[in-house]
């Protein structure tokens, strides 16, 4: 049994991987900012000590795994190089783990976090499948075949991994302030393709995946006949979508997801070709579709009377349409309400003019003043020159939320990778809800 100490514990997959390595039976603590931060409550609740930074908690004979949003300069950093232990990267001691299982990795501008949690779900229904999810979810299963994971392009850091199976969702320019531009990212997962033993699955309509090289085949999903394999006869049910899936041209089984959204399908896709690829029972797989309920933060709805309200992680303007064709689709009767918080300032400088076009497809737009990182936490531009952009969008903070009243038969989207939930739980306060996010 080794005893490690995570600093960072509440970033999400650090928080992921700490409970992971809880499960196979290591002494696992860590460190982090005291401020509240969801992915705690799953640390908390596997008993596992978190405490305020401060140097005196790195001892003798611990392993220090290192979160990336960290520098060598942190007091436990520090003191773990003078106490010369073993001191490792996130993404390189993930990637150490995923070699003791047949893994997959799930990567991709967007929709990394959904897929993963599906993949890990599904799987899990026929072999069992040990899974880091990007939500703060983690589990090791003693005896597991597989590892089910998401791998952040972010820095390239994914390439510290050589999975079986890579799944990649799209490729699209985020972040910024690392990657130059959209040709840059793709070079990362082009040079990420080169690490996949046995095979890629990818989407067919991204223009950018279907440039890849690769020395293991590709899959290419979609909705089109054109792809290796695609969805067909879909149908919108009280259930979720129902459709056909056909592979190399040839009818493969009829899908039943409790989820809405082409995203939604095209995950489905994605994590039926790798149970096929892998010969799993395609009975198994199904029932453990059917009985998929979504991950942290994406689409969780709380109903009240006749609104439901949405905690959702969509922070970039591809997500935005996608949470709201959800809503769209699942609840058509009602008006979709945009509660934004824009995450970073130089992504909201990057994609401002697509921020504006995305939220302008809703019937209303709220936004808050823009949440700063770790990272960075200034920037020229205001929360105002979004609002500028979008007719009738109004600022919104926890003071002003009882505008929201009027909307009595909507769908309020609270979206965003800051520390929106405040907003929403401010909200539920004022209806007399009390909910832990």
């Amino acid at each position: 049994m080794t005893h490690y100490h995570f600093v960072g514990i509440k970033g999400s997959g650090m928080s992921s991987l700490a409970q992971i390595m809880h499960d196979l039976g290591h002494e696992v603590q860590g460190s982090d900012i005291e401020t509240y931060v969801f992915t705690e409550v799953a640390l908390r609740n596997k008993g596992i000590t978190i405490l305020p930074f401060d140097s005196n908690n790195i001892k003798e004979d611990m392993v220090i795994i290192q979160g990336n949003a960290f520098p060598d300069t942190h007091e436990e950093i520090v003191k773990a190089h003078q106490l010369k232990l073993d001191v490792i990267r996130y993404h390189d001691f993930l990637g150490h783990v995923i070699n003791q299982y047949t893994s997959v990795a799930v990567t991709g501008a967007h929709g990394k976090t959904s897929t993963t949690g599906l993949l890990s779900h599904v799987m899990n229904g026929d072999k069992k499948t040990s899974f880091l999810i990007g939500d703060g979810t983690g589990m090791g299963l003693p005896g597991s075949d597989y590892f089910a994971f998401e791998a952040c392009e972010y820095r390239r850091h994914f390439l510290s991994y050589d999975p079986d199976y890579a799944i990649m969702t799209n490729i699209d320019f985020d972040h910024p302030d690392y990657f130059r531009d959209v040709d840059d990212v793709f070079d990362a997962f082009q040079e990420m393709a080169q690490n996949v033993k046995k095979a890629i699955i990818a989407w067919g309509d991204d223009e950018y995946l279907r440039k890849l090289e690769a020395d293991v085949p590709i899959y290419y999903y979609g909705l089109k006949e054109t792809d290796d394999v695609y969805a067909k006869n879909i149908q919108i049910t009280e259930q979720g979508t129902q459709f056909d899936v056909y592979i190399n041209g040839e009818f493969y089984d009829q899908f039943l997801s409790p989820q809405y959204g082409d995203h939604n399908i095209l995950n489905t896709l994605a994590v039926v070709t790798i149970s096929y690829l892998e010969k799993m029972n395609v009975d198994n797989i199904k029932e453990a579709l059917e009985t998929f309920g979504g991950v942290k933060r994406r689409f969780n709805e709380t109903k009240v009377s006749n609104q439901v309200l949405v905690d959702d992680y969509a922070h970039h303007p591809r997500e935005i349409n996608a949470t709201i064709e959800t809503a769209r689709k699942k609840y058509p009767q009602k008006e979709v309400i945009a509660v934004f918080q824009p995450h970073t300032f130089s992504r909201t400088q990057a994609f401002l003019e697509e921020f504006a076009t995305s939220l302008s497809a809703a019937d209303h737009v709220f936004l808050c003043e823009i949440f700063g990182s770790i990272r960075e936490n200034t920037g020229e531009l205001t929360i105002q020159d979004l609002i500028d952009r979008i007719d009738g969008s109004a600022l919104i903070d926890e003071n002003s939320i009882d505008v929201l009243e009027k909307f009595d038969n909507a769908v309020i989207l609270f979206m965003g990778a800051g520390d929106i939930q405040k907003i929403q739980k401010a909200y539920l306060n004022k209806l007399g809800i009390k909910k832990d996010f």
